[in-house]
């Protein structure tokens, strides 16, 4: 496609409709657990209840990584409403639509990514 159509109206109608139903399930599975969380279960057996509490870490876990993914989500959306969506950061070059329907959060290129991870390989964060 021509450089031209890329981020046109349709697409990104697209991608800010995806991210807006990303946000949306992440808001719901946040007040899902919160709910699970509440709900005190008293387990005399030892073992089952080391077992409940693995399950409560783990989801919590959960909810942290999606909290993180909330957070980029919502910087996405800005940035669509900014004109800035589907661009890089570092180099200004379109980010492309594979990668962005694989990571609709993407902010960088797939080569600028691969720099950027080799740069942190190389030197640590």
């Amino acid at each position: 496609m021509p450089e031209s159509e890329y981020m046109n109206e349709r697409q990104l109608g697209f991608f800010r409709d995806r991210l807006r139903q990303l946000e949306q399930e992440i808001l719901s599975n946040a007040g899902a657990t919160t709910e699970h969380l509440r709900e005190t279960q008293f387990v005399p057996d030892p073992a089952d209840r080391a077992t409940i509490e693995e399950e409560h870490a783990l989801e919590l876990r959960t909810r942290d990584r999606e909290r993180k993914l909330l957070k980029k989500v919502q910087q996405s959306i800005a940035r669509i409403d900014a004109g800035e969506y589907g661009w890089c950061e570092e180099t200004g070059e379109p980010i492309g639509l594979r990668r962005l329907l694989a990571r609709p959060t993407a902010t960088l290129s797939l080569e600028a990514q691969e720099r950027r991870e080799m740069r942190q390989k190389m030197f640590g964060d």
